[in-house]
């Protein structure tokens, strides 16, 4: 592989040699009075790009090549190659895209904050600027409070045990004003248009009932004497982030309502949360003019009778946009159901992580094929990855928090990051499905699962991965004519024209 720095030291050192007269003759004694000849000059070899009509960007299961545009001809013709075809059909068409990204925990924007100002810049510059450099990410969600990802518990509202603040006389988002506000004002500046979604783990510890330790915060549940409260919670939480200047697009009332046992946690059946969407979040919403959506459930997709549950009930059905879904238990395929039972109802994919002792080929193929092709062939409006950067101990994290989860980004030193399977993962989609696109029809094809999506701006995209188990050679067919591409076992490719 050519190196500049590699042969321009080369012609320095033999210039050098030359100078003092080691190959004059001079080392063995003998004078030479001819002048020296110059070394010729290292021309670097010149790449010229391949006339294509299909841009194709790469990532392989070895890292070998990790999301780099090849330098490849894939020209559409009237002739078929060999192989499997992948027809697409524009005219049929799905359900809009909002974006995909990552979850900002309240750890990650502490590690980015560690960086150096030049660091940082050019990290979120690179995530999140939409110009033909940078991947492009549109969708983020955060949490409302400390997540598991977290370096402390903490709540808007805490007060001393024993004691209750029902008018939210306390109320102050000061706990985010040291990492997470600052991180995000710097996201707006870059990309203004980012959706936002925020989600709490846990109610102030002084609404809860029945809770599992941590001081109040794991398990327990919403006491039904705070419901109102709480929707104050939620319309005190979205108008402070507005006078920062951030838009909160979206909230679930609970991550994960079914699981009690994170740290922070609070359990919310799907009839509790029906009653508190219907009788206090929804009117208090509506009472305040606030248009932020809300997302019921935010769980596993092995239990889709919880969203339809809430989507029954006639009274809180009005004020919910959708469901959120993560897939830690379950199969992509059930949400399919879900869309056809509640066709109005909008349909996203919140967080799903990468573990620490993951292989980078394997967790490529696993989410990419759920996730990026699944969830969005599936409905889903959006794809996000948990969580956005960790430190070199997978932290910072609550007591009882995940202590496996690698970051998209690892955060090694004030002036080093490393890339992570998932940045690769967001970025084959991020970069290239603009927000606003519509996801299009394309053939399921044995061995390369796929999906399509075609931009405002007229640009068609596909994804595909490899998982036939050996290089394939394949087809991709739109409006009657025929392009050709060939993958190895495991990559993944987004092509784009």
């Amino acid at each position: 592989m050519y190196s500049p720095m590699k042969y321009n030291f080369t012609s320095v050192l033999l210039a050098s040699f030359i100078t003092i007269g080691i190959f004059s003759g001079e080392a063995c004694g003998k004078k030479s009075t001819a002048a020296p000849t110059p070394a010729p000059p290292v021309v670097p070899p010149v790449v010229t790009p391949t006339k294509s009509d299909v841009a194709m960007w790469l990532t392989t299961a070895d890292q070998a090549t990790a999301f780099a545009k090849q330098n490849v001809t894939i020209n559409f013709g009237a002739t078929a190659g060999s192989g499997s075809t992948i027809s697409i059909n524009a005219a049929t068409t799905y359900q809009t895209i909002d974006g995909f990204g990552y979850c900002l925990t309240g750890g990650s924007a502490m590690v980015l904050n560690k960086l150096t100002a030049q660091k940082q810049d050019e990290v979120l510059k690179d995530l999140f600027a939409t110009d033909d450099t940078h991947i492009g990410v549109s969708y983020l969600r955060i949490s409302i409070g400390a997540s598991d990802m977290s370096a402390t518990d903490y709540t808007y509202d805490e007060v001393t045990p024993g004691l209750t603040d029902v008018d939210l006389k306390n109320f102050s988002i000061d706990a985010e004003k040291a990492d997470l506000i600052p991180v995000l004002k710097k996201i707006l500046a870059i990309n203004p248009n980012i959706k936002i979604l925020g989600s709490p783990w846990t109610a102030p510890t002084w609404m809860k009932i029945n809770t599992l330790g941590n001081n109040g915060f794991k398990g327990g549940s919403l006491n039904t004497a705070y419901y109102d409260a709480y929707a104050r919670y939620f319309v005190k939480y979205i108008q402070a982030m507005k006078a920062e200047g951030i838009t909160i697009d979206a909230i679930t009332p609970q991550n994960e309502p079914l699981n009690a046992y994170n740290n922070p946690a609070m359990y919310m059946p799907s009839n509790e949360q029906a009653n508190f969407i219907k009788n206090n979040l929804g009117p208090q919403f509506k009472a305040a003019g606030i248009a932020t959506k809300i997302i019921v459930y935010d769980h596993n997709a092995d239990n889709t009778t919880y969203p339809v549950d809430i989507f029954s009930d006639a009274t809180a059905n009005p004020f919910v946009d959708g469901s959120a879904f993560h897939l830690y238990n379950g199969d992509i395929n059930a949400l399919g159901p879900l869309h056809d039972a509640f066709p109005n109802k909008n349909l996203y994919f919140t967080e799903q992580y990468t573990p620490s002792n993951g292989g980078f080929g394997g967790d490529l193929s696993w989410h990419v094929s759920n996730l990026i092709i699944g969830a969005t062939r599936s409905w889903c409006r959006n794809v996000l990855e948990w969580n956005l950067a960790t430190d070199t101990d997978y932290g910072p994290h609550t007591d009882g928090g995940c202590t496996t989860c690698r970051g998209a980004l690892t955060v090694t030193s004030s002036s080093a990051v490393t890339k992570n399977v998932s940045y690769y993962i967001i970025a084959h989609a991020s970069k290239f499905v603009r927000p606003g696109a519509v996801r299009i029809a394309s053939d399921n094809v044995a061995g390369l699962p796929n999906v399509a999506f075609k931009n405002t701006n007229g640009s068609t995209v596909l994804i595909v991965l490899n998982s036939s188990g050996s290089q394939q050679s394949f087809n991709i067919k739109i409006d009657g004519k025929t392009a050709s591409s060939t993958l190895a076992n495991g990559s993944v490719a987004t092509y784009v024209w």
